[in-house]
């Protein structure tokens, strides 16, 4: 039975994650600070929740004891530049001397689709300097390092369709920054997969892939099919129209200071200079021998039930 230790597993995708670890029989260390966090977690067969701070070193190298892998969720969507250093960067610095120590060497490492140095965002600058430090390590021969880049993902617990079906709940029509962006967006559960056949398959070793799934959409085709999906305006969803650049700065900005987790930033506008999709220079999940599910088999389900 294999031991893995999962950082930010207590998130979205973790969740899922975990979830087939203890179907397939293997076992998942849950760290946590906030053992409320990981409360969803408490009924599932071989998942320990233990108490944690991933960002300190001892903390990991103590983590790591006995594990046979690592899975590396941990991640921030809002923030300052300071804020994705030491998440994005220092984290996975902080992991791979960890590793080295604890002489673990399997190490999966979710990243983001569009991590680039010379990105538009901090998000995806960080994200790629993130993956830069653990590839040196790789080359090192310290890691057998694997990199998931995702898109944007969805799925029944997601702060993405959920969040684009509420608003049209709320309101008759939705002004939308960055609306003519695309996205490929890919099913939680196929992320998932990934990170299983990575853990399971060594010829995964030194590769990265990209997680997307079969079909491209504008920012606008996802906020109008959420809506639609949910059933708003008995199934017509709300009218979308698309904010001017200037306009849509002042979106983001008084979205930032919200109260709670912004809906938008401006790094988040950033990363929406560029598409999100699939660049087709390294393997996709076809490589995984995953087939990606549609937006259209699994969205309607869960956005009706709201």
């Amino acid at each position: 039975m294999k031991r893995i230790l999962i950082l930010g597993a207590t998130g979205f995708v973790g969740r899922h994650i975990c979830t087939r670890l203890s179907q397939a029989g293997w076992s998942a260390i849950v760290p946590s600070r906030s053992p409320a966090a990981a409360r969803h977690l408490a009924g599932l067969p071989r998942v320990d929740v233990v108490p944690g701070d991933v960002h300190d070193e001892a903390t990991l190298i103590r983590l790591l004891a006995g594990a046979d892998a690592v899975v590396n969720l941990v991640a921030i969507l809002h923030g300052s530049e300071a804020a994705f250093e030491q998440v994005h960067v220092e984290l996975p610095k902080k992991l791979a001397r960890a590793c080295a120590a604890a002489g673990v060497r399997r190490l999966v490492q979710i990243s983001a689709l569009g991590a680039a140095l010379d990105g538009p965002s901090m998000y995806q600058r960080s994200k790629a300097r993130g993956e830069a430090v653990l590839h040196t390590e790789a080359a090192a021969d310290f890691l057998d390092l694997t990199v998931l880049r995702p898109s944007v993902i969805f799925g029944a617990q997601d702060k993405f369709l959920n969040v684009f079906a509420q608003l049209q709940r709320m309101f008759p029509l939705i002004p939308l920054a960055g609306a003519d962006t695309r996205f490929q967006p890919v099913w939680v559960e196929d992320v998932a997969a990934a990170v299983m056949r990575c853990l399971q398959d060594d010829a995964t070793i030194g590769q990265t892939f990209e997680a997307c799934g079969p079909e491209v959409f504008t920012l606008r085709d996802l906020v109008r099919l959420a809506g639609q999906y949910a059933g708003v305006n008995q199934g017509r969803g709300r009218a979308v129209f698309a904010l001017p650049m200037p306009l849509a700065r002042v979106q983001a900005w008084v979205m930032e200071r919200l109260p709670g987790e912004p809906l938008m930033s401006g790094d988040n506008l950033d990363s929406m200079a560029l598409d999100n999709i699939a660049s087709g220079k390294v393997p996709g999940l076809d490589a995984l021998g995953i087939t990606p599910a549609a937006l259209a088999a699994i969205a309607p389900g869960y956005l009706r039930k709201r």
